[in-house]
């Protein structure tokens, strides 16, 4: 008997490879069930025949050989689950998916997937506060500038400011609390992405409580540390911004300013010409990863997800 291989066909020899790239495609904008109920197919069949898809796009997708990456960690369950994703932000696509958590051994794995020749050409790693993707930085491509990403800092700052709301809730009492009470998102979301009855109701909660129309203040205002061409005016900036502190009881804004002193020169780093990286990439980027672990739900193919990640922002067949 004779076997003989057929390259039009795909890895499940039912279908023709044509046929499974038109179902990776779809894929790309729906549901693996919204897409095998349009076909009338398994959906089991449907993963498999997009696994396949997703393999040859990285197969033909250039070889990485990143100057300027991000770092992050997505969580792929519940129990403190992590997985580092490694983006090229000059090419703006993932390049890298895996470790076991966020420790510094895990993010050690990439440079080692990277080769030490590739990783001597890397320039600026734009990445979180975590101390571990630092030091495996530091060791592994001594030679990158280290960039706090500004996203993940103003997340920090939203924070504080929603432990400022949460201890006025609990301070005031009676009809005070209705204008806090289910305000969060209205006081950590940008007014410009605010509806009119957003605005309407943030303006009447600022107008009520003076703790917490200066921590919107404060908030508001410490994006524009990133809008300095020199580390000098930035600090300036900076040390007017703690000053306005002073006296307003806002302890929690005081912690983040004491976590913006110690990482101070991983943020100032975006002062510097050669370091002006488009950031929001970055946070689209991840929004896109949110969206990508929403559609997968349920599904505990982590290959599957990897795959998905990695062949996001490539383009299609």
């Amino acid at each position: 008997m004779k076997q003989e291989k057929l390259p039009w066909l795909a890895d499940n020899p039912f279908y023709t490879k044509r046929f499974a790239f038109y179902v990776g495609c779809r894929c790309r904008s729906a549901t693996i069930r919204d897409v095998a109920r349009e076909l009338k197919l398994d959906w089991k069949t449907v993963k498999d025949l997009e696994k396949q898809y997703m393999r040859e796009q990285l197969r033909r997708a250039p070889k990485p050989a990143p100057r300027v990456i991000g770092i992050d960690e997505i969580a792929i369950r519940k129990g403190h689950t992590y997985r580092i994703v490694v983006s090229d932000l000059e090419r703006r696509r993932p390049i890298w998916f895996g470790g076991s958590d966020r420790s510094e051994a895990s993010l050690d794995q990439f440079y080692q997937w990277l080769g030490a020749a590739k990783s001597k050409r890397v320039q600026l790693a734009v990445m979180d506060m975590w101390p571990a993707f630092r030091k495996s930085t530091r060791h592994r491509a001594p030679q990158a500038s280290i960039l706090f990403d500004k996203f993940h800092i103003m997340r920090h700052l939203g924070d504080a400011l929603d432990t400022v709301r949460k201890s006025e809730y609990r301070r005031l009492q009676g009809k005070d609390r209705k204008y806090i009470k289910g305000q969060k998102y209205t006081l950590l979301s940008r007014k410009e992405n605010l509806t009119l009855e957003g605005r309407r109701a943030l303006k009447k909660l600022l107008a009520v409580n003076k703790r917490l129309n200066k921590a919107y203040l404060l908030k508001e205002s410490f994006g524009q540390l990133w809008s300095y061409r020199r580390e000098g005016w930035a600090r300036r900036f900076f040390e007017n911004w703690k000053a306005a502190l002073k006296w307003q009881r806002l302890e929690p804004y005081e912690k983040f300013a004491a976590l913006i002193e110690r990482h101070w020169d991983g943020i100032a780093a975006y002062c510097q010409e050669e370091n002006k990286v488009s950031l929001g990439f970055v946070e689209g980027f991840n929004n896109k990863i949110r969206v990508i672990q929403r559609r997968a739900y349920g599904l505990r193919d982590e290959e599957y997800l990897r795959l998905k990640v990695l062949t996001c922002m490539l383009p299609q067949l």
